[in-house]
């Protein structure tokens, strides 16, 4: 069974779905028993980073997220889901993370040369952009088991107004570029997390998430 975690933030239902087509037995759910007992843990999430660390801990989810992580199990974070994983977020005047991987989340900042370069860019970045693997990783796409399957250069769904920027750049497994080259996706050991929305990217994305529920 996969945990997909209710913190009162997020898209679950059409996670649950997504994943249910791919043929997962799952359950949305903020009781902290049944997150233990999970074989998989998913962490959606749309909203703010502060505000979901909050709820995070009102419900005292943050343990047993960390415990699974650390006993092995699969764990998959979803934009909102992958940023907190971090360190620290900008957002809301500064806030902790998870503390899973060192970094920071920082928001889009376009200066003046970028604002002539990409007249178009605004906040929040959201839509279909193409992903490719990271130069700097030690992860490459044939190695992340969640990518079988995916070309590179292929495109996934954004909604986002804040990246995270790891510490630690081999944890990155794929980039995308608005205005400036993000992780798109990372990837350590059980740990997987991605930047875009699979569940709202179509075929590529069910393939991820298939790929997720057959680890």
């Amino acid at each position: 069974m996969i945990a997909i975690i209710d913190y009162g933030m997020g898209n679950l239902r059409s996670v649950a779905k997504a994943l249910e087509y791919v043929g997962a037995s799952v359950r949305v759910t903020d009781d902290s028993t049944i997150v233990a007992q999970a074989t998989k843990v998913v962490l959606p999430g749309v909203g703010a980073f502060p505000a979901a660390m909050r709820e995070l801990a009102a419900r005292k989810l943050i343990e047993p997220v960390k415990a699974a992580i650390a006993a092995g199990r699969p764990y998959l974070g979803i934009c909102l889901g992958l940023q907190l994983l971090f360190e620290r977020g900008e957002e809301g005047g500064g806030a902790a993370g998870l503390g899973i991987l060192q970094g920071t989340v920082r928001r889009f900042s376009f200066n003046s040369s970028l604002a002539t370069q990409h007249s178009s860019l605004k906040i929040p970045h959201m839509g279909w952009n193409q992903v490719t693997s990271s130069q700097q990783s030690a992860v490459s796409s044939q190695r992340c088991p969640l990518l079988q399957g995916i070309p590179e250069g292929s495109f996934f769904y954004f909604v986002h107004s804040y990246y995270a920027e790891p510490t630690d750049p081999s944890v990155v497994a794929l980039e995308s570029e608005y205005g400036t080259r993000f992780p798109a996706m990372v990837c350590r050991g059980n740990l997987f997390a991605t930047q875009f929305h699979p569940e709202k990217s179509q075929t590529l994305g069910l393939r991820l998430l298939e790929n997720f529920v057959k680890l």
